[in-house]
């Protein structure tokens, strides 16, 4: 597998080309908008690696292409891919509705993977979510999430994923829950989802089901970014093995819709 990494020097990228050196992937190419012509692996702090920096998405020549930039960059590292009939795997979140509509129209053009969380930890707990909610149907449900200062997007794409799994088990149930961002007043029959921001937090989700004298909380910990990473790479390794194309999740990667439908 020839991998190709975009947004290669940002906080997210410099992880993904550190533990595709470490694990002997064979890493080709490496894109971003800073650090143009520099070796990816001195920008990522694990010394020359014999990759330098490009900033012309046009140039790319691989099997798999990993993404990790802006809903904007995204959207056009996609379509150049896409038309190559390169591979993708995206982890980057933040997109508005149409933003992504027309990402999951690209994808659909060739194997690709979209997820707001790469952590296995994560995709599994997604499920565990999924068979709370069946069971625990006629509960208060509330959502929120805690990361760094520094994070561009409010709630967290993993925060919505969660939201829209919890949605799409009630509505089996024939419960229709709104999901709102922000709260004033009594709650309704809704789905709060809110954002907590600060410090130097990787990421926090809790999900809390309500019930008449007792509470159930569900929460997810990252305690380091290395997670996201590494499973962004066994994403890129797995989706490399795939012939049809269209779009694929973690939950496919690692097995898990054996236990969908619950």
């Amino acid at each position: 597998m020839k991998l190709a990494i975009s947004g290669s020097a940002g906080r997210m990228g410099k992880l993904v080309v550190k533990h595709a050196i470490n694990k002997n992937l064979k890493l080709v190419q490496a894109f971003d908008v800073v650090h143009v012509g520099k070796d990816v692996g001195e920008v990522a702090g694990i010394g020359n690696v014999g990759v330098k920096i490009e900033n012309d998405i046009e140039k790319l020549n691989a099997d798999v292409l990993i993404d990790f930039t802006t809903p904007e960059a995204c959207l056009k590292n996609a379509k150049v891919a896409a038309l190559k009939g390169i591979k993708i795997v995206i982890g980057t979140t933040g997109f508005n509705e149409k933003e992504r509509k027309e990402l999951e129209e690209i994808c659909r053009k060739v194997p690709s993977i979209i997820s707001p969380n790469f952590s296995i930890g994560v995709n599994v707990f997604f499920k565990i979510v999924e068979f709370t909610a069946s069971l625990l149907n006629n509960y208060d449900v509330e959502i929120f999430e805690i990361h760094h200062r520094h994070k561009k997007d409010s709630p967290s794409g993993t925060a919505i994923r969660i939201a829209e799994i919890i949605r799409e088990v009630l509505a089996r149930k024939g419960k229709d829950l709104e999901m709102i961002f922000y709260r004033k007043g009594k709650k309704g029959e809704d789905l709060g989802i809110f954002g907590l921001r600060g410090g130097d937090v990787v990421g926090e989700h809790t999900v809390l089901f309500f019930g008449e004298g007792e509470r159930v909380e569900l929460t997810h910990r990252a305690t380091s970014r290395d997670c996201f990473a590494m499973g962004a790479l066994i994403a890129a390794e797995w989706i490399s093995k795939v012939d049809k194309p269209g779009i694929y999740s973690m939950i496919d990667v690692i097995g898990l819709n054996r236990w969908s439908n619950l």
